[in-house]
């Protein structure tokens, strides 16, 4: 069937709708060249509609160990082309598959380098992916749609769950968590009690944690100020560290300000600098906002800057036991330049 993505600003990009479910979302583009499983299993995609700039996606197929939540949670993807013959000797089915089984709208056959440039001048944007032969009518209805701002509720886990059995006891806050962040805290030798995401601080002190980590998870921060509270009286109680959503978080708790990015950081790609020591990381990224670093009080250090826009990418708070970074550093996808954090809050943990 043929299809086309309807950007909120009048452009039209045409292809193939994999199956005739339409799909309204904030339209973002990652720029991985491989971990498409991982991506698209990402909780912190909730809402939104994915343009892989890489062209082939699908060439090695599905490894349901990789990933990342039991299903996608995007609102739907957007391909250049999708192989219909994958080749890897761990291939246990075709993405097309994985695709209509979870009932993500998909569009095909597109030319994703022109999605991409149109976002990178004019910003991301709502969008909405529809049969070509939809009526007016109906796509504006679409587009009235109002974006989902409480996508944190959407992803968090239901009920609190146990995970490892190692010496230091983690409290985990599950604001759409990647699975391999969990299986990282685990070889460092880690037990986690993992909790809902609106959990009062006092029930998470109750269990009497070595550290308290807070995940990565979609949205805006602003949206969810009744987690930025609970963070607040978790400070200075215990070490924390702080993953993405987990940093903006901690951000807003200490007093910072938020503010949405032009396009985003997205892909497996990102040069980070550690401004400590001089050395440059390459990251796995997937945010929109960031703290913006001028709004956070003076006790708190900077650790890490982008190096594409020099943005906040981490921080610390050494007093209040604090470590954060904006990126992912479980590498899922890649690279694994960046685990060594996961020791660091091992350290943390050992010396409180």
């Amino acid at each position: 069937m043929k299809g086309v993505l309807i950007l909120e600003n009048g452009q039209k990009f045409y292809g193939n709708m994999l199956m005739k479910e339409p799909a309204v979302g904030e339209v973002v583009f990652n720029t991985g060249m491989t971990g498409y499983q991982e991506t698209f299993t990402d909780p912190s995609y909730a809402g939104q509609i994915i343009t892989m700039t890489y062209p082939l996606i699908g060439n090695y197929g599905l490894f349901h160990e990789i990933e990342q939540a039991d299903r996608p949670y995007a609102a739907g993807f957007i391909v250049s082309e999708l192989c219909d013959e994958p080749s890897n000797w761990q291939n246990e089915g075709k993405l097309a598959t994985f695709i209509r089984t979870h009932h993500i709208p998909c569009l095909y056959g597109v030319d994703t380098r022109a999605v991409t440039r149109a976002i990178r001048s004019q910003g991301v944007m709502k969008g909405v992916i529809v049969p070509a032969a939809m009526a007016e009518s109906a796509v504006r209805e679409l587009f009235d749609t109002p974006l989902e701002t409480q996508l944190v509720r959407r992803v968090t886990t239901r009920e609190i769950r146990h995970m490892g059995s190692g010496r230091f006891h983690v409290a985990a806050m599950d604001y759409g968590a990647k699975t391999n962040i969990y299986k990282d805290f685990i070889c460092n030798d880690c037990r986690l009690t993992i909790f809902p995401a609106e959990t009062k601080a006092e029930e998470v002190l109750a269990v009497n944690p070595d550290g308290i980590f807070l995940s990565n998870g979609p949205g805006d921060p602003e949206d969810v100020p009744y987690i930025v509270e609970e963070v607040k009286t978790l400070i200075g109680k215990k070490p924390i560290f702080g993953i993405c959503l987990g940093l903006q978080m901690l951000g807003l708790a200490l007093g910072g300000k938020s503010r949405k990015l032009a396009f985003g950081h997205r892909g497996a790609n990102h040069p980070v600098k550690d401004v400590r020591t001089g050395r440059v990381y390459i990251t796995s990224q997937n945010h929109g906002y960031i703290i913006d670093e001028a709004s956070l009080p003076d006790t708190v250090i900077v650790t890490h800057r982008n190096l594409h826009d020099n943005t906040l990418e981490g921080f610390e708070c050494p007093d209040k036991h604090i470590m954060c970074v904006q990126y992912h550093p479980e590498a899922s996808p890649g690279p694994t330049d960046n685990l060594y954090l996961f020791e660091q809050f091992i350290k943390m943990m050992e010396e409180n």
